[in-house]
């Protein structure tokens, strides 16, 4: 048993003068025990090459390549890509290249005011329908802030009915749903560019709606309030 136990020491003291106390430094290189993983060979960004007439490790880029990550969508509807039968938008026009349709802003940078797809009965009924899965937990039914995260502690949800909000431009709102702000994560993994312009829409009316007076009811619906 006394082996056992000598044998024990002898590893320790082994490892111990091999990879040292924690919080010690050291001088020399890390052990590398599979080294051609962190040395592998490949070419470094506009390295040289000898295996190409041209001399050069980059090649060039065959004509018609579309960029990583861009989809080549279809509009399916005019104006906003949105199929009805699915509903569900179409993916990204072809690069992406409208910065008001998928940035929110003008060719300045600045916020863009106004909507690059067409407003419709169609286009806002989706927005709430993103709206109540996405926004409605912490902005609440009415936009108002007191979603079912402020009995939790979450106290600082603003309300889009505060003056900031309602003249904030539309192309901001756009932009805060796609990057977040604040303790607001980005919700552009979840929603279509398409998709927060339809929730961008829905805030809008959620804001009229809250401000509306009877003059914005049609004098035929007006029998109907209470």
């Amino acid at each position: 048993m006394r082996y056992a136990y000598y044998t024990l020491a002898f590893l320790v003291v082994l490892l111990v003068s091999v990879m040292g106390f924690r919080g010690m430094k050291s001088s020399r290189p890390p052990i590398e025990v599979f080294p051609d993983m962190d040395h592998q060979a490949k070419y470094k960004p506009q390295a040289e090459s000898k295996f190409f007439a041209d001399g050069r490790a980059d090649r060039p880029i065959p004509a018609g390549t579309v960029p990583y990550g861009r989809g080549r969508g279809v509009e399916l509807e005019p104006g906003h890509g949105f199929d009805s039968t699915t509903g569900a938008f179409a993916d990204p026009a072809y690069l992406r290249g409208d910065d008001f349709r998928y940035a929110g802003k003008k060719a300045d940078g600045t916020f863009a005011r106004g909507f690059p797809v067409e407003v419709t009965e169609t286009l806002v009924r989706r927005g709430r329908n993103r709206y109540m899965i996405y926004c409605y937990p912490c902005h609440g039914a009415l936009g108002d802030g007191n979603g079912i995260t402020k009995s939790y502690g979450m106290l600082a949800t603003p309300s889009y009915h505060d003056d900031r909000i309602r003249q904030m431009a539309e192309g901001e709102i756009f932009n805060t749903i796609t990057h977040g702000k604040n303790t607001m994560f980005s919700y552009a993994d979840k929603l279509s560019p398409d998709d927060r312009w339809a929730v961008v829409a829905y805030v809008r009316a959620l804001q009229r709606a809250h401000n509306a007076s009877i003059d914005d009811v049609p004098l035929a619906e007006r029998g109907g309030l209470k």
